[in-house]
């Protein structure tokens, strides 16, 4: 049938192989791929949800829940870097389901890619909203509820996350090589500012917080015990997103394809490296495909 049309793989190989003005351009360098794929992964995942996930459903348990999403992550990595190697192409899971199972399901897989990607940039443009009121009133500067939170938040218009959208969509328009520069930047600042925490705020830790480490159920099923870690493990598997961010810049790689697929391992890799020494964030390591 028509809609399980299949993308020959000699097709998506030549696309790959294209050059001129109207191809991407190979501009990303092997550190280039790495800070991509730790820009996208630690944002959100850390700075919004981790406290909410551990007060309300887990209690220290949540390194657990951290762990359980590593172990999903884990297999779905393996494949983006199997695939990332194979087909060397932009598009993601959207260009492999193309080549394996046909047009239909690569078309519902395009838009699934489309929601996720929608649903990370808002919440985490949510969060900068956030963070940048607080800041402000620490200066006493008030802005008004009304133009920094969404309807079903009290407010009319969240002005602050639609600004951020719109410069980080000016960074990228300007092209793969300047947003990389940029990200990397970013990436720069957001390790330094964990490493920071995690230097000045051992010395803090009280062990009796661990106690226990897995409190007993409320009597709900999803808050504390094990159907909290569970459902803890389902909502911080967004704090695992975006590592096949790497895959999708497969085509805009300078490297050789025989070591494109390495990319996404050394980002999790590091990922996992990085919160490691943070005893509420302990992960284990999806992706460690070197």
């Amino acid at each position: 049938m028509g809609l399980f049309i299949k993308k020959p793989f000699e097709a998506l190989l030549a696309e790959a192989n294209v050059s001129g003005s109207k191809s991407l351009k190979r501009v990303l360098g092997p550190w280039s791929l790495v800070a991509l794929g730790v820009g996208v992964i630690i944002g959100a995942g850390l700075f919004s949800i981790t406290g909410t996930v551990a007060a309300g459903y887990t209690g220290p348990a949540i390194t657990l829940s951290f762990a359980i999403a590593a172990l999903g992550c884990c297999f779905a990595g393996l494949c983006y870097a199997e695939f990332a190697s194979m087909i060397p192409v932009a598009g993601s899971a959207y260009t492999y389901s193309y080549a394996t199972m046909g047009e239909l399901i690569a078309w519902i897989i395009g838009w699934d890619l489309v929601l996720e990607y929608t649903v990370a940039a808002t919440t985490v443009s949510i969060s900068w909203s956030r963070y940048l009121v607080v800041f402000l009133e620490g200066l006493d500067i008030h802005l008004p509820q009304a133009l920094t939170a969404c309807p079903w938040d009290g407010g009319i218009v969240n002005i602050p996350a639609f600004l951020i959208v719109v410069l980080m969509s000016i960074f990228l328009i300007r092209g793969t090589e300047g947003s990389s520069i940029f990200n990397g930047i970013v990436v720069f600042l957001k390790v330094s500012v964990i490493a920071i925490f995690v230097v000045l705020g051992w010395k803090y830790i009280n062990a009796d917080n661990y106690t226990p480490y897995i409190p007993a159920n409320t009597g709900t099923l999803g808050e504390y015990g094990l159907s909290g870690v569970l459902r803890g493990a389902a909502i911080v598997f967004f704090a695992f997103l975006g590592f096949d961010a790497v895959s999708t810049a497969a085509q805009e790689t300078k490297i050789e394809t025989e070591y494109a697929d390495r990319y996404p391992g050394i980002t999790l890799g590091m990922y996992r490296t990085l919160y490691a020494v943070c005893p509420r964030n302990d992960r284990s390591s999806p992706l460690y495909r070197i």
